[in-house]
């Protein structure tokens, strides 16, 4: 069992807080990330998980054990650092049995551990070469195997890919997800990527200003952010917006959302304040293209960019002085200018107070 929570956890380094009060539970062999965007507070979160920070106030548990004061050696846990930190005067051998020695492991079960571990990450051709010699991937792996060697309770990341090009991380994200699945070891991986967020996480915490401003499943973060700013962060490209307001037709049992440019109507339901200015949202993949026949709530729009993408083509299409973003498919081959109408469907829509930022019920 490896169970992780965090009880009102917080950090402040001298007037500032960087960390306010994060209350979370990660279950025992889930994957999950802290996303924000630099500043937020995930890596200082991260750090005193590891120990490397004092918590300034609150509680962190492993299963039933209280470990907010213990030492980071006595904690369980392995931290992938985002600059590796590899020991250049070492060959990879020593780099991934660093640890077993300071604990005085027998040498020939460091030697079998070693090797199993570079077994699984296909390093057993490399274990003589020096850091220097190595690539950028490799070095990652090598991180990894560091980290695996010691059979932590909890791996911890600390962006282990940002400063890979795209296809490398691209194959060591893949890398990750292998090894999660294969060794379910309870992970917590830090990024400021949304889209490295949604494939390897079961779940995912937003977080803000210190703060987590949603955490659940990756889906369900995607699917029905809680607010404008996750709506916005997660997402590419971002979910497109149209400022209006939101209004009750009693003759009718409807709602209505109106802006200058639209008028959409849907069956009336538990709707949250009415007759008050929204913002209502939509991602690219939910906006239908439709043909030239009659059809109620339909748009039509211009072409104003186009962001073919091999497998998708995500087209801008402005409405009068709203804006769209859709995806469709690319041998549509649309240019700007080019005439498209759209359907919103209402079962897709996401409606936001535009003051509070909050979601409201559709």
């Amino acid at each position: 069992m490896s169970r992780v929570v965090l009880r009102g956890v917080a950090k402040s380094f001298g007037p500032v807080q960087a960390v306010k009060d994060v209350t979370l539970e990660i279950p025992d062999h889930a994957f999950v990330t802290l996303l924000g965007p630099s500043g937020c507070g995930k890596t200082t979160t991260l750090n005193m998980l590891a120990g490397l920070e004092k918590v300034t106030r609150g509680e962190i548990w492993i299963d039933d054990q209280n470990v907010t004061r213990w030492a980071p050696h006595e904690r369980g846990m392995a931290m992938v650092f985002q600059n590796y930190a590899l020991y250049p005067h070492m060959n990879v051998f020593g780099n991934i049995s660093f640890a077993l020695e300071l604990a005085k492991v027998p040498k020939e079960q460091i030697r079998a551990r070693v090797q199993q571990v570079a077994a699984a990450l296909e390093l057993e051709a490399l274990l003589e070469r020096r850091i220097a010699q190595l690539s950028g991937g490799q070095q990652q792996r090598v991180a990894l195997a560091r980290a695996m060697v010691k059979e932590p309770k909890v791996f911890l990341f600390d962006e282990p890919l940002s400063n890979l090009d795209a296809a490398l991380r691209t194959r060591m994200r893949s890398e990750i997800k292998k090894l999660h699945q294969q060794l379910k070891t309870t992970s917590i991986f830090v990024t400021h990527d949304q889209e490295e967020a949604m494939i390897l996480s079961d779940a995912i915490a937003v977080m803000r200003d210190g703060l987590v401003v949603q955490y659940g499943p990756a889906e369900t973060v995607y699917r029905r952010p809680e607010d404008l700013y996750v709506a916005t962060f997660i997402g590419k490209p971002r979910m497109s917006l149209l400022a209006g307001e939101l209004r009750a037709d009693g003759q009718r049992g409807e709602l209505e959302f109106v802006n200058p440019d639209l008028r959409l109507r849907w069956p009336a339901g538990e709707s949250g304040p009415l007759d008050t200015a929204v913002q209502l949202g939509i991602r690219a993949e939910d906006v239908q293209l439709v043909g030239l026949e009659p059809q109620p709530d339909v748009l039509d729009g211009e072409v104003t960019l186009v962001e073919p993408l091999g497998s998708d083509t995500f087209v801008e299409v402005s409405h009068g002085r709203s804006a769209i973003t859709a995806r469709v498919a690319p041998d549509l081959h649309p240019r700007p200018g080019d005439p498209l109408r759209l359907r919103l469907p209402r079962q897709k829509l996401h409606i936001f107070d535009a003051k509070t930022g909050k979601r409201l019920p559709l």
